[in-house]
C-alpha cells in the first residue's frame, strides 16, 4: 500500500508539472526567473529609443521591396505577434506597428537564444538597420533586442480580441492594447477637449479657470448630489453637480469678461448608455452677452470641432447622418410640445390642470409637479427623440430654470435654451439671472420644492445672493456635455466607450 501511494504521488507530481508547462502564467513566470538568472533586468529603467513606428513607416514609405538601408535605428514597443520561433516579431508602439526581423546573420547566438524568453505582450527594445522584405513589410533587421518589461498575463487571442464588454471597461488597459477602435476613440476625445479649449480661448477670448469640487451648498444645477465628509473640518460636503455659481462669482469679481472651466461633475443618478455618474462638462460665462450669443457660439464651436476631428460638418452616427452646418433651427419648448401633442400649454397654466392634461396624454408626472415640470416631462417623452438634427430648444418654463433670466416677452418663461441632437441634450445655456431679489425668490421656491419631495431641487446659497448684490453684469452662461458630444463625434453607441474608466459596480473579489 505504501508503494502504491508513493507511485500515485509521483504520478500526480508529474501531471502537475505537465499542467504547469501548459499554463501560460506559469510558463511566463518561469521565463521571468530565467531572465533574472541570466543577469538581465526584466523591468528596465529606461531605453534609448530613436524612432517610433509611425515615423519610420512614413519616412520609408517609398523604400523598394527587397532593399535594405544602412540607417541604424532603435525602437521599442509591445510584442503583438511572433512567427517562426521569433524570427518575425510584430512590435506595436503608440504610433503604429513595425516588424522586427531576427536572424542569425545579424544576431549572435546569445541574442538568438534571448528570443526564447519572449512572449506576446512583452515590451522589448530592438536596434538594427531598416529593410523592406521582398513581401513589402517594413522591418528592422535586429542586431540586438532587450527585454524592457516582462508580461505575466497573456493577452486575448488575436482573432477574437477582448469581446466581453464588461471586461473591456474593467480592464481598459487590455482593451487599449488589443482594440484599435478603443485607442482611436479615446485619442479623439483628447483632441475634442483640446479643440474646445482652443476655440473658447481664441475665438471667445476666454480664460480657463478651476473652481472647487467640494461644495458646502449644492447648487448650479438640479440634480441628486453625492456627499462626502471632511475629517479635519468635521463638515459634510457635496461633490459638485455644476461649477456655475463659482464661475459667475469670477465674472462679478472682474477676473475676465469671459471665463470657462473644463472638468468633472458628479450626479447621483442612474447609469445608462448616455449617463455616467461622473462626467466631463465645459461651462462658460461671458459678460455683456445673452442666450442668443450662446446659441451662435454653440454652432460655431461644434462646427469647428467636427471639421478638426472628422474633416467635415457632416458625420454618421449609428446609421443616421447628422449635419452640423448652420444655422440650426431655434424652436420654443412650448411650440415643440404643441406640435407633438396638439396641446398649447400656454393656455393651461394652472399646475393641477396641467397635471390632469399630462395624465390624459399618458405622461406620468409627480403629484407635486409644477407647471414647468409638467411641460418638461411631456417634452421629454413626446419630443426629444425626434430631434435628430441639431436644434436649439428655447424659452424654457421659469419653474424649471431657477438661475435663468425671465424672458423679456413672457414672464412664464426664461431666456434659456438646450441644444439637442440625436435626441439628446448636448448643451444648456441662459441669459443669466442677475437680479438678487428675484434670485432669492427662485431659491426659496427651490427650497420649498425640496421640502415637498423634489430631491433634485437646489439649495439657497446666501453667499451667492451677496455676490449678486455686488453686481453681476449682463451675462450669457453656457454648458456642454463633453462625453455625449464625443459619442456623436466618434460614432460610439455607449458613454462608457468614450470614458477611459467609466463607473462600474465593484467586481466581486
Amino acid at each position: 500500500m505504501v508503494q502504491t501511494n508513493a507511485a500515485g504521488n509521483a504520478k500526480d507530481k508529474q501531471n502537475d508539472e505537465v499542467r504547469d508547462l501548459t499554463d501560460p502564467k506559469v510558463a511566463r513566470q518561469a521565463k521571468l526567473e530565467a531572465i533574472k538568472e541570466s543577469g538581465e533586468n526584466p523591468y528596465a529603467y529606461a531605453y534609448g529609443r530613436t524612432h517610433k513606428a509611425g515615423a519610420l513607416q512614413e519616412r520609408y514609405a517609398d523604400l523598394v521591396d527587397g532593399t535594405e538601408t544602412e540607417d541604424y535605428v532603435s525602437v521599442a514597443g509591445r510584442i503583438m505577434a511572433m512567427r517562426n520561433n521569433g524570427m518575425f516579431i510584430d512590435l506595436m508602439d503608440t504610433t503604429g506597428r513595425i516588424q522586427i526581423f531576427c536572424h542569425k546573420d545579424s544576431m549572435d547566438e546569445a541574442q538568438m537564444n534571448r528570443l526564447k524568453s519572449y512572449d506576446i505582450g512583452d515590451v522589448i527594445g530592438a536596434q538594427g538597420t531598416i529593410r523592406r522584405t521582398p513581401r513589402g513589410e517594413l522591418s528592422v533587421r535586429a542586431q540586438e533586442t532587450v527585454i524592457l518589461t516582462k508580461s505575466l498575463q497573456p493577452l486575448p487571442e488575436k482573432y477574437h480580441g477582448l469581446s466581453d464588454i464588461e471586461t473591456r471597461y474593467r480592464q481598459r488597459y487590455v482593451d487599449l492594447i488589443v482594440n484599435d477602435e478603443s485607442r482611436e476613440t479615446l485619442r479623439k476625445r483628447s483632441q475634442i477637449v483640446r479643440e474646445i479649449r482652443n476655440y473658447l480661448s481664441n475665438e471667445w477670448e476666454g480664460i480657463e479657470v478651476e473652481t472647487p469640487m467640494l461644495h458646502a451648498i449644492m447648487g448650479g444645477a438640479s440634480a441628486k448630489p453625492f456627499t462626502t465628509h471632511h475629517n479635519a473640518l468635521d463638515s459634510d460636503f457635496y461633490l459638485r453637480v455644476a461649477p456655475e455659481l463659482f464661475l459667475k462669482r469670477l465674472i462679478i469679481g472682474g477676473l475676465a469678461d469671459c471665463v470657462f472651466e473644463i472638468g468633472r461633475c458628479f450626479r447621483n443618478e442612474g447609469i445608462s448608455p448616455k449617463h455616467n455618474p461622473e462626467f466631463t462638462s465645459v461651462e462658460l460665462y461671458k459678460a455683456y452677452a445673452d442666450y442668443n450669443d450662446m446659441m451662435d457660439m454653440t454652432e460655431g464651436l461644434i462646427q469647428y470641432i467636427s471639421m478638426k476631428v472628422n474633416g467635415s460638418t457632416k458625420i454618421e452616427y449609428q446609421g443616421k447622418e447628422i449635419d452640423f452646418a448652420g444655422p440650426w433651427p431655434r424652436k420654443s419648448m412650448l411650440q415643440l410640445v404643441e406640435e407633438g401633442t396638439g396641446v398649447d400649454f400656454l393656455t393651461i397654466t394652472d399646475p393641477a390642470a396641467a397635471r390632469a392634461k399630462a395624465k390624459q396624454l399618458g405622461v406620468h408626472v409627480e403629484e407635486y409637479a409644477n407647471w414647468g415640470q409638467v411641460v418638461e416631462a411631456i417634452f421629454s417623452e413626446r419630443v426629444e427623440a425626434s430631434l435628430v438634427q441639431p436644434t436649439h430648444v428655447t424659452e424654457f418654463p421659469l419653474d424649471i430654470s431657477p438661475l435663468a433670466k425671465t424672458h423679456r416677452d413672457n414672464p412664464l418663461l426664461t431666456e434659456r435654451f438646450e441644444t439637442y441632437m440625436n435626441g439628446w441634450e448636448i448643451a444648456n445655456a441662459f441669459t443669466e439671472l442677475n437680479d438678487p431679489a428675484e434670485q432669492r425668490i427662485r431659491f426659496e421656491a427651490q427650497v420649498a420644492a425640496k421640502e415637498a419631495g423634489d430631491e433634485e431641487a437646489q439649495m439657497l446659497d446666501e453667499d451667492f445672493i451677496t455676490a449678486l448684490e455686488i453686481g453681476l453684469p449682463p451675462t450669457g452662461g453656457w454648458g456642454l456635455g463633453v462625453d455625449r458630444l464625443t459619442m456623436i463625434m466618434t460614432n460610439s453607441p455607449n458613454i462608457r466607450d468614450v470614458i477611459c474608466f467609466p463607473t462600474l459596480k465593484p467586481a466581486k473579489q
